[in-house]
């Protein structure tokens, strides 16, 4: 390449760097971070229960509105439904137990990923399974709390 290629090709890079110092100075340097979702790891395991690395009593916290996504592994209980299904995560409002729109799967064996956005109204919420996996179905919930 001849001189004058060179010097059109610092030119260029000089204003493309202007460019970005730029925009950082006018919409901070946050604008230039894209956020990544929060991912939830959770375990519909064999005992039907709901499972959580490192907690007893598993209790999801978000922020209204965030995003987020679920990373669910299902492990198959005794039973499971027609389709194939082995447990369900459906979100409830804990004050009067109505579904969550958006919030409610069937899980089949393996792990699956939801991407979606945390519930606006802070609150208690309560995660139940509505498949019926075996007897002890009735005690596979967890808490699911969104914070403002």
């Amino acid at each position: 390449m001849d001189g004058e290629g060179d010097a059109s090709n610092m030119n260029a890079l000089r204003q493309s760097l202007l460019a970005a110092a730029a925009l950082t100075l006018a919409f901070g340097p946050q604008s230039a971070q894209v956020q990544s979702p929060q991912v939830i790891e959770i375990l519909a395991d064999h005992d039907s229960r709901f499972k959580m690395a490192g907690q007893k009593e598993p209790v999801i916290t978000v922020h209204a509105g965030e995003q987020v996504t679920l990373r669910i592994t299902a492990i198959k209980a005794k039973n499971h439904n027609r389709d194939g299904s082995i447990h369900g995560f459906s979100l409830l409002r804990a004050k009067d137990r109505s579904r969550v729109p958006g919030w409610d799967f069937l899980l089949k064996p393996g792990a699956q990923e939801f991407m979606l956005n945390a519930p606006a109204e802070p609150g208690e919420y309560v995660v139940v399974c509505t498949v019926i996996c075996s007897a002890d179905h009735e005690g596979m919930h967890m808490r699911f709390v969104v914070v403002a």
